[in-house]
């Protein structure tokens, strides 16, 4: 990563610039972060709005996933339907 870049798990990085596994790490990392304790009330709830923020993200991944399977699998069905 360049100096210029800033790390998967600052909060700089916009939530909806980051990929899947993107954001799947850095929500480990901030749910762990958040079980360690040790943080702030105002660093908690920054973690914790983050963590959210992320968890979101993922599962706008694993939707568009899903859509794109169901598009093919609908493709695939006798005159282009979903057969179930």
């Amino acid at each position: 990563m360049s100096a210029t870049t800033p790390a998967p798990d600052s909060p700089s990085v916009a939530v909806a610039e980051l990929s899947y596994e993107q954001a799947r790490d850095e929500l480990v990392a901030v749910v762990s972060r958040l079980e360690a304790g040790g943080a702030t009330l105002e660093e908690s709830l920054a973690l914790w709005e983050r963590g959210e923020a992320l968890a979101t993200r993922c599962q706008e991944w694993l939707d568009g996933a899903r859509a794109k399977l169901d598009a093919a699998r609908g493709s695939d069905a006798p005159g282009g339907t979903d057969p179930s």
